[in-house]
């Protein structure tokens, strides 16, 4: 670790601009994308072991210092969401693959780039760390029913299935966190935590790599349809956010728009990574396109959120 510290402590500090240029890398080399998709679920639960290990629960437990707040934030994002967006694409003129693909978007949990996204803009990253958290460990548990019971979107899984595959990709990076965290002394931990970020950033632009596969196969036979999609995960994301700034705009600009950070940024490398082949191909062309908003938003949204803050 001591000999790549400063590559991956650079990686660290770099990590936006890595992101947003990971999946372009990963549209203009396609049979490098191929190599990625192929250990995208490894990757991902490799991602999620790393971030667990830089989590503090006591200061999450220490955090909860707003029950009330966190739990209407909590039961807004997983279970008011996709209903908003199952009401907003009945009326929407889109397929019913990308219709199905922008409330699946809504049932996942927040992004856990959000935090760092939201202290760099100056809203309040506190809350923002522990919905990201606690949305994670609650989305195996919620997005199943939301997705499959209630909307009845196929995706190619049972409801026990589904939930059983998202509770794994949570829950053995949390127990494998926590082994490590027996192993490797607090002090040494604290002292390669940057490093550790690093790590993260190379692991997100593994992944941002590996979902770009086909996709460009898929705009040169049908680029209507790739930018129509490209337009409506853009569209869901920001109108997530705008939606959530608003249902919570009482407790001020800065919660407010820490809410919609959180909204508009899903993590849906948990269900590329779960998803089997057989799901609908547009459902699964949404969630991919959905990485454009995701990997971009730090660039065309940080000036915005600075502006609505008012610094």
């Amino acid at each position: 670790m001591h000999a790549i510290r400063p590559f991956l402590e650079a990686c660290a500090r770099q990590g936006a601009r890595i992101l947003a240029i990971s999946i372009f890398i990963g549209l203009a080399v396609p049979p490098l994308a191929g190599l990625f998709r192929d250990v995208v679920t490894i990757t991902v639960a490799g991602l999620m072991t790393l971030v667990l290990l830089r989590v503090d629960f006591s200061q999450v437990l220490a955090w909860l210092r707003r029950p009330l707040l966190i739990a209407a934030l909590l039961a807004w994002l997983l279970l008011g969401c996709p209903i908003l967006a199952y009401a907003a694409a009945s009326f929407l003129p889109i397929s019913p693959g990308f219709a199905a693909g922008l409330v699946v978007l809504a049932t996942g949990c927040a992004a856990t780039s959000s935090p760092a996204f939201a202290r760099l803009v100056g809203l309040d990253g506190d809350v923002a760390f522990v919905v990201s958290i606690l949305s994670t460990f609650l989305v195996p548990f919620t997005a199943p029913p939301m997705a499959l019971g209630l909307m009845n979107i196929d995706l190619a899984l049972s409801l026990g299935g589904l939930m059983t595959r998202l509770a794994l990709l949570v829950g053995l990076p949390m127990a494998l966190s926590l082994v490590l965290r027996r192993i490797i002394p607090a002090p040494a931990l604290a002292r390669e935590a940057r490093a550790v970020d690093g790590m993260v950033v190379l692991l997100v632009a593994a992944y941002g790599v590996g979902v770009m596969d086909g996709v460009l196969a898929l705009f040169m036979a049908s680029p209507l349809h790739v930018l129509s999609g490209v337009a409506l995960a853009f569209g869901g994301c920001l109108g997530l956010n705008i939606a959530t700034a608003l249902a919570f705009s009482a407790a001020g600009p800065r919660l407010s728009l820490a809410a919609g950070l959180l909204s508009g940024n899903r993590n849906m490398a948990l269900y590329l990574a779960v998803l089997p082949q057989e799901t609908a191909p547009d459902i699964l062309l949404f969630l991919t396109l959905c990485q454009f908003p995701l990997f971009l938003s730090p660039f065309l949204l940080g000036p915005v959120y600075r502006r609505l803050r008012g610094g």
